[in-house]
């Protein structure tokens, strides 16, 4: 089989895992769900990367001295059923790039990055994507047992958090966050972040 160099070799309406996911050598993003390929916004924006680099800084000093560790974009997460137990790279169908997750089992790490649930992510919204965050990976973290969920709406200057019902396997919208709140996680309500902060523009 000829290496895949190019996105254009492959058939976006047929069905990949995680192994031949692993074999592609191209420079676009792209995220699996379901065994489809998505691909990724453009580079995010100036708004974006400086909410992002902010959120990382207040969750790099909050984590450092603690068990659960933080990761950023680009680090694959590959999601399943959490029914199910670990899955082989073939068997895995759903591989996505949240922009910040937090990780406190580190048996789920590995050298390709996290094989299962994370306990938290957030993702900050761009334009156009913004239908694949809320609907799609809404359903997937629930279904995979992400606990805590943020969506960050950087235009709004809103954070809405989701937390995972576990006898549903749904969402609930726990508290929405705008103007000078501080949005406090759910998992670990000694972290909070102050929106007027977050959203100052330099």
């Amino acid at each position: 089989m000829p290496a895949i160099t190019e996105l254009s070799q492959l058939d976006l309406n047929a069905s990949y895992s995680y192994a031949d996911y692993l074999t592609w050598q191209f420079d676009e993003a792209v995220e699996l769900i379901k065994g489809k390929i998505s691909l990724m916004c453009p580079a995010p924006n100036v708004k974006h990367q400086r909410i992002s680099w902010r959120l990382n800084g207040a969750l790099f000093n909050y984590f450092e001295s603690k068990p659960c560790q933080a990761f950023a974009a680009p680090f694959d997460v590959r999601l399943y059923d959490r029914r199910k137990s670990l899955l082989a790279d073939k068997e895995v169908t759903t591989v996505v790039q949240p922009d910040i997750c937090v990780i406190c089992d580190s048996s789920k790490l590995d050298e390709q990055g996290c094989n299962g649930a994370p306990d938290w992510i957030i993702e900050i919204l761009s334009k156009g994507n913004s239908k694949k965050e809320v609907k799609t990976k809404h359903a997937l973290y629930a279904e995979s047992g992400v606990k805590e969920y943020w969506l960050v709406f950087p235009y709004e200057e809103v954070i809405s958090q989701f937390v995972l019902d576990d006898g549903a396997q749904q969402y609930r919208l726990l508290n929405s966050y705008a103007g000078d709140d501080k949005a406090v996680s759910y998992l670990f309500p000694d972290l909070a972040v102050d929106l007027a902060v977050l959203f100052k523009e330099l």
